[in-house]
Parts: structure tokens; sequence; C-alpha cells
């Protein structure tokens, strides 16, 4: 029987969805990127492109769910275990958090400042403006992009400290993400 909600052995089957969930999103985002920036602006390009406001929006609401369930289950999750480890694994999770509130935020508040509007979907979230409002905006297009490069590192880092736990470690770390017994 699938197991719905986290346990201390692993995370339930929630928890599993959003993980995975924003982990393609944000490498659907990423993907668009570096598209974008080997081969430059282009119809190939341009889809990819196209989707990274609507796909941004799902994943800040997918994780603002995420973040909320969390909290929720916070008593039921697997620990992280104790001591230096156990900080730097909260610490990183908890970077990892921030900077995905933290960078879709920013588009938002570029979208809200900016003359374009945002309708993800069809649905108006912002109407166009008349001017500009140059704070939000510069704000915006100084972090939103370079904290996007940031967190791939983190994403990376979390990628290969994964490979610790199962290699060196060999602690059942990604199997209770998997939801593999």
């Amino acid at each position: 029987m699938m197991q719905i909600l986290d346990s201390a052995e692993r995370y339930g089957a929630i928890s599993r969805l959003l993980h995975w969930a924003v982990a393609v999103l944000i490498l659907w985002q990423f993907l668009g990127m570096g598209l974008k920036l080997i081969f430059g602006r282009n119809d190939f390009v341009g889809f990819f492109v196209g989707t990274h406001q609507p796909v941004g929006f799902v994943i800040f609401w997918l994780v603002v769910v995420r973040a909320l369930w969390a909290l929720a289950s916070r008593k039921r999750r697997p620990e992280h275990g104790t001591g230096l480890v156990a900080k730097a694994a909260a610490a990183g999770h908890g970077l990892l958090y921030a900077l995905m509130i933290a960078i879709p935020s920013l588009a938002l508040l570029r979208a809200w400042g900016g003359t374009r509007g945002f309708a993800p979907f069809g649905i108006e979230v912002f109407a166009p403006r008349e001017a500009e409002i140059a704070w939000a905006t510069g704000l915006a297009n100084l972090l939103h992009g370079e904290l996007g490069w940031v967190l791939a590192v983190l994403i990376l880092g979390h990628i290969a400290m994964v490979g610790v736990h199962e290699s060196l470690w060999r602690d059942g770390t990604l199997r209770k993400m998997a939801g593999r017994r």
C-alpha cells in the first residue's frame, strides 16, 4: 500500500510528488536558459524561453505548498541525523527553499513593476502598466538570473551529497525520497 504521509523512515507520496515535480520543473527552467545562453534566441529556443514565466509561476506555488507541507509534517519526517552534518543538511535545505521562493518572487516583482503585465495561462495576475517602476524591475533584473545560477550550483551540491550518502555512508537517503522500501 502507498504511504501518503511522511514517517520517520521515509517521505510519503505527497512529499515525494512535490519534491520531484519541483525538480523536473526547475530542470526545465535551466534547460531553457542554458539553451538561450548557448544558441541565443531562435524559434527552437523561443519555445523553451516562452514557457519560463508560467513554469516559474507554477514552481513558486508548488514551493509554497511544499514548504507549508514540510512545516506541517516536520514531526513525522526522516531525521537528518545529528551533529555538524545534520546542521549542514538543514542549512542547505533552508537555503534551497529560500532561493526557490526568492527567485520567482523577484520575477513577480519585475512583472508587477514592468509594462507588459503578467498573465500565466491566460489568468491576469498583473495588468500592464503605462510606466515602469524602476526600483522593482531594476532589483529583479539585478538578482533573478544570478540567484538562479546560485540555485543551480546548490542543486548540484544537493545531488552530490545524495551521492555521498549513497556511496560512502550507505544510509538510504535516496531511498527515503525515491519511495523505494
